[in-house]
This record gives structure tokens, sequence and C-alpha cells, in this order.
């Protein structure tokens, strides 16, 4: 058992980062930390999600889900911001986890990671391929291959991607900017042309009463709501509580700001500036929408939208502003554009991270010329171009939830033993009141999981299963600590 408990010392995992051949270029700045993070988090959820959720879940309460999410993710983003400025590592909650908890608790949360990162990709990339077909006119990027439909647009949004983040981390955000800038502006004009078309009436009731409906009920509704006995999770406080935990899918990305820690000119400043600055951001911007989507039409008519898709076009359209339907579609189709980068630079940087340290094969952490992970980043961009042209995604993207929710809690409570074990660590950034804060922390986002559907309960806890699998037979016995550890002794 002493083995799982091996713990990376921060002076350690610091030291690593100066070996030549797994070295990363320090060329960000915290303003690129920050579109980084506003480009990530703005993505489809705003244009979809949104919508969906205040009709099916919430009704107009839809921005009280927005603020609960967006306070658990601020609590967390705290937690995120000291780590990541006395552990300015690649692997965000990955390497944080290894200095506090152990390696087996580290890779427990890597393999979660690689979980959220590379679903949240394909998902993404499915989405940005049908936005595609919407703003060019035709069915969206689908064709035959020898009676195999593959989504072509999948495809090709993540080859670009790939050969953008091999070239360079600082170019990645330098189109990032470029993206989010037209993203930003089209989620500013639908808050400022929807605002001329708010109804006080569609503001009630706020908070629709409770009831079972169709496809929220046994496994398939909230955790919560079944554990408690409820008719299910429409509406009434249970809808606002099981939206919260659907719309936090929105703000998913902050935390991807972290795994760039190693290639911040000054991580110690820039990682907490541009964590919070990021969330802030899209805090303000969110809440906003919300507020107008659902002064704009009643919640019946987002519930009641042709095949149950609802997005923010479908208010536009029901008030007769049937121009915005382009607009949003191209700010969706740009949001996305940025997130599949940000969150596929997310997943190679926790890949890289765990092969420097031999939880995973040592020759994937090798850096090319541009100082970028090369050969993860083409694995990675195979892999998911794969999953994102072949697969259906269905309703996976609660999968990106939990495991993300799960990253917080460990981050959070790692805060508070770092603290405890390491006081004398200079930290950039220190989170206040601990170990209040961080503690609340943890109860916000158990609180959010509870939320979730069983169903995404059970397939969470079989892939974790698998990782256990994989790390005994060979994580641990090619463990770099461990092999360090036995060459001392």
């Amino acid at each position: 058992m002493s083995a799982l408990r091996r713990i990376k010392s921060v002076e350690q995992s610091i030291a690593d980062t100066d070996e030549p051949s797994t070295r990363l270029r320090k060329d960000l700045t915290w303003w690129d930390l920050t579109v980084f993070g506003v480009s990530v988090v703005i993505g489809a959820g705003i244009f979809t999600i949104t919508a969906s959720t205040a009709g099916n879940l919430t009704g107009p309460a839809i921005s009280i889900a927005f603020v609960i999410a967006a306070v658990a993710c601020g609590l967390a983003a705290l937690c995120y911001a000291e780590f990541a400025s006395t552990v300015p590592v690649a692997g965000s909650a990955y390497t944080f986890s290894y200095a506090t908890f152990g390696e087996f608790a580290a890779w427990i949360i890597g393999w979660d990671l690689i979980l959220e990162f590379a679903v949240a990709s394909a998902v993404v990339a499915k989405g940005w391929s049908s936005y595609l077909g919407t703003v060019f006119g035709f069915g969206g990027g689908i064709a035959d291959v020898g009676g195999l439909a593959v989504d072509w647009g999948a495809l090709l949004i993540i080859a670009l991607v790939t050969v953008l983040l091999v070239i360079g981390t600082k170019l990645s955000a330098h189109f990032s900017l470029a993206i989010t800038i037209i993203k930003v502006s089209v989620v500013l004009l639908v808050v400022i042309v929807g605002a001329f078309y708010i109804k006080a009436a569609n503001y009630t009731p706020f908070i629709p009463p409770n009831e079972a409906g169709e496809g929220a009920s046994g496994a398939d509704q909230s955790l919560f709501s079944l554990l408690t006995g409820a008719a299910g999770s429409h509406y009434g406080w249970y809808g606002v509580l099981a939206g919260a935990s659907i719309v936090f899918f929105a703000f998913i990305g902050f935390d991807v700001v972290a795994t760039t820690a190693e290639e911040t000119r000054d991580p110690q400043r820039d990682v907490p500036r541009g964590i919070l600055a990021s969330l802030g951001i899209v805090t303000v911007l969110y809440v906003a929408v919300s507020v107008v989507l659902s002064g704009m039409v009643s919640y019946t008519v987002l519930r009641d939208a042709p095949d149950g898709h609802a997005n923010l076009a479908t208010a536009f359209e029901a008030n007769g502003v049937h121009w915005a339907a382009k607009v949003i579609s191209i700010g969706a189709l740009a949001g996305l554009t940025t997130v599949v980068i940000v969150l596929m630079l997310g997943q190679t940087r926790v890949l890289f991270a765990m092969s420097r340290d031999g939880l995973l094969p040592r020759q994937l952490a090798v850096t090319g010329g541009h100082g970028t992970p090369v050969r993860i980043t083409v694995i990675v961009g195979v892999l998911v171009a794969i999953a994102a042209s072949v697969f259906p995604m269905g309703r996976l993207e609660e999968m990106v939830n939990i495991g993300t929710l799960f990253a917080f809690v460990l981050v959070s409570a790692g805060v508070i033993a770092l603290r405890r074990t390491r006081p004398d660590l200079p930290r950039g950034f220190r989170v206040p009141w601990v170990p209040v804060l961080p503690i609340a922390a943890i109860l916000a986002c158990l609180w959010l999981m509870l939320n979730l559907t069983g169903l995404t309960w059970i397939r969470f806890l079989m892939w974790m299963a698998i990782g256990v699998v994989v790390y005994m037979l060979y994580g641990r016995r090619h463990s770099v600590l461990a092999n360090r550890d036995v060459a001392t002794v």
C-alpha cells in the first residue's frame, strides 16, 4: 500500500520540467491564459444548453442554475489558482494530487481527466460539424464511406487543431484570441438585441411546479431526486438543482488554464489571474444571456421545440428575428472551434505529465523542435478524430461534468492537505479562509455530482475501474518515482 501512496515532492515536480528532452517552451502571459479560459468556456453551452435546460428542467429560473454552477466553479477556481501558483507544472489536477495524496490518487485523477477531455473534445467536434452545416446551408458534415456514416466535419476540425497544437501553443493562443473576439461579440449581440423583446409575463412562474416528465425517472433522473423519492427532476427546485449540474458543462474549461502553468512566463502571478479573470468574464455573460432568454419567450416554447432541441435561435425566431439564427450559428461555430483547441491542449498536457512520470510510456513525453509534445498531440488527434467522426456521442456530456467535478473535489481537498504538510512552500496566490472555503468547494461540487443521473454515475465508475486495472498492470511497475526510490536504496 505504501507504493500506492508515493508522493512526488513539489521540488521534484518542478525540477523535472528542466529535462531537455521533455521541456516545454515558456511563451504564455496572463492575457494568453485569460483568452484560453474564455475561449474554452464560452462554447456551444451558451448557445444550446441554456435554452434546452430552461425548457426541460428549470423554466425561467435558469439564471439561478447558472449562479449555483458559477459559485461552485468559483470556489474550485480559487483552489486551482493556489495550486497552480505553487506547483507551476503541466498536468493540472494530476500533478497537484501527486504532490499531496500520492501516486495512486494522481493516476486516478489523471485517468479521470483523460475521460473528461477526450469525451468533451469528441462531443464538441460533432457539434462543430453540425453548426458548419447550418452556417453553409447543408445537412451537416456526414458522408457515407463504405456503409459507415463518417462525420467529416468533426474530422476536419480535429485535424486543424492537431496541426495548430503541434506548431506551437503561442500560435494557438493567437488563433484563439481572434475567434474569441467573434464569439464574444455574438453573445453581446444576443444580450443587446434580445433585451428589446423581453416580456415580464414570461418570467411567471419563475420556478414552475415539479413534475415527473418523460425521461426524468428511474436511473435517468438526478441521483438526488432518486434518493429522496421525488417524482422526477423536471421543474421545481429539483429541476433547478439538476439544471445547475447540466449548465455546469457550460463553465468547463477554466481548469484547463492550470494545465498550461509550465508554459507560462510568470506562473505564480499569471495563472491565478488567468483563471479568475476568465471565470469572472464568462459568469457575467452567462447570467445576462439566461435572463434575456427567459424574458424573450415562455419556457413552454423552449420545451416544445421541434425534436426537443431548443437553442438561442429558437427564442429569436419566436419573436420574428430570423436573421439572428444565422448570426448565432456563426457564433456557435466560432465558439466550438476554440473549445476544441483548448480541450485538446489540456488533454495532451495531462498525458504529457503522466508519461514524463512513467505512468504511461516515457517515449510519449518527448518534445519536438517547437517545444510541444508532438507524439502525444498526434496520437490524441487521431483517437479523438476516430471517436468524433465515427461513434455517436449521445448524452456523454454528463460524463464530462462528473469527471470535472471529481477533479475539483480532489484539488480543493489538496489545498487543505498541502497547507498542513508543506506550509513553508512559496505561494503566488493563497486561498482565503482555509479550510472553510475549500470545504465549501468540496461540498458544492459533491452536491452537483448528486444531481447528475444515476446512469452517468454507473458509466463513470466503470471507467474508473478500468483505470485501476491499467495502473496495476503498467503504471505501478514503470513509475519513474518508484524506480528512482529503488535506485537510491
